[in-house]
C-alpha cells in the first residue's frame, strides 16, 4: 500500500507525455555516444568538421557544464550522481503536476538529459562524454565557445520551452 501511494505521488494528466521523452532523450544520448565511442571510433579519429564552426571531438568533462569544477575530485563527482538524483525526483514530481504537454515535454527533455549524464558519470569514471564542439574563428585565432552532447542540448532545449511557457500571453495574468 505505502508502495503504491508513494507512486501515485508521480502520477499526472501529462505525466506518460514527459515520461516518453525522457526515455527517448535518454536513450538517443546514449545511443549517439556508443555509436561516436565504438562505432565510429572518435577517439582514433580525432576532430571531425561538420560545418565551419561545428567539429566532432571527443571530450571527457569530469566537471559540470563548460568544464567547470573538474578539478574537484573523485568524491565531487559521486556528489554530481547524488545531486542529479535528487533533481530527477524533484522533476519527476513536478512532471506530476505539470498543467500543458509542452509542459510535460520539456521537463521530460530535462529528466532524460540529466539521466543521459548521469549515466555517463556512472560508466565512465565519472566523466560525462560530449562530441559537438562549437567555435569561431575571428583574426585567425580558433575560439571554443562550447563542446556539448544531445543529453545537453535537450536539457537546454527543455528550460527553453519551459521559459516560453511561463511567458506565453494565455498565460499572463488577466486584468479584469
Amino acid at each position: 500500500m505505502l508502495g503504491r501511494d508513494l507512486l501515485s505521488q508521480f502520477r499526472g494528466p501529462f505525466t506518460r507525455v514527459g515520461l516518453a521523452a525522457a526515455l527517448i532523450t535518454c536513450a538517443l544520448d546514449q545511443a549517439s555516444k556508443l555509436w561516436l565511442l565504438h562505432g565510429f571510433d572518435l577517439a582514433a579519429r580525432g576532430r571531425v568538421a561538420l560545418a565551419p564552426v561545428v567539429e566532432l571531438v571527443l571530450v571527457r568533462n569530469y566537471g559540470i557544464s563548460y568544464g567547470w569544477f573538474q578539478w574537484l575530485g573523485a568524491s565531487a563527482r559521486w556528489a554530481l550522481i547524488v545531486v542529479t538524483a535528487l533533481a530527477v525526483v524533484f522533476l519527476l514530481t513536478w512532471l506530476a503536476r505539470a498543467a500543458s504537454g509542452l509542459s510535460a515535454l520539456a521537463l521530460g527533455l530535462i529528466i532524460g538529459g540529466a539521466l543521459g549524464n548521469a549515466i555517463d558519470r556512472l560508466a565512465h569514471n565519472g566523466a560525462v562524454v560530449d562530441f559537438i564542439r562549437l567555435h569561431v574563428i575571428a583574426a585567425g585565432v580558433d575560439h571554443d565557445w562550447y563542446v556539448f552532447n544531445l543529453a545537453d542540448a535537450a536539457i537546454v532545449a527543455g528550460v527553453a520551452a519551459l521559459l516560453y511557457e511561463s511567458v506565453r500571453p494565455d498565460r499572463a495574468a488577466k486584468v479584469p
